[in-house]
């Protein structure tokens, strides 16, 4: 079953250590939900669809709730969240937030805005916040990833 955006970046969050700013838990989210999507034959790994921003994908609810970080690194700020929630969304989370640490913002960026992607899809400069539909996300993941790479973190 979907977690929420805030369990997702909780987890994504604690398992770095505290130490992701938001655009990162963006980006680390986007690439977790799709490697979820491929490997449970198109189950979405966060209640709230993507959409396509001028940086990348964004689930807006999340980008409200840390915008105030800025590029500082996120803090926890979920106090009535139940954060012992396990299930295998979470797990993929924790897996990936453990991994994320070691890879350069810089190939996160390349990853979630490859010109194939489903990001550069939908994305228009000026035209707003356009949805990314979670099927063209699954195919992203079947076209580029999913014969590359075991893990989220490892691409």
């Amino acid at each position: 079953m979907p977690i929420s955006p805030q369990l997702a970046a909780y987890r994504l969050c604690k398992a770095t250590g505290w130490s992701i700013p938001q655009a990162l838990v963006q980006k680390a989210l986007y690439l977790a939900h799709m490697h979820f999507l491929g490997q449970n034959n198109g189950q979405p790994l966060v209640d709230e669809k993507f959409q396509a921003w001028d940086y990348g994908p964004v689930l807006p609810s999340l980008y409200r709730k840390l915008e105030v970080f800025g590029g500082r690194p996120v803090r926890d700020i979920w106090w009535r969240l139940d954060h012992n929630h396990s299930s295998p969304e979470t797990d993929l989370v924790d897996e990936v937030g453990r991994q994320i640490k070691d890879i350069p913002p810089s190939r996160l960026v390349a990853l979630t805005h490859h010109p194939d992607g489903a990001w550069a899809k939908h994305y228009e400069p000026k035209a707003g916040h356009r949805v990314i539909p979670n099927d063209d996300i699954q195919e992203e993941y079947r076209q580029l990833w999913h014969k590359k790479y075991a893990s989220p973190a490892q691409v």
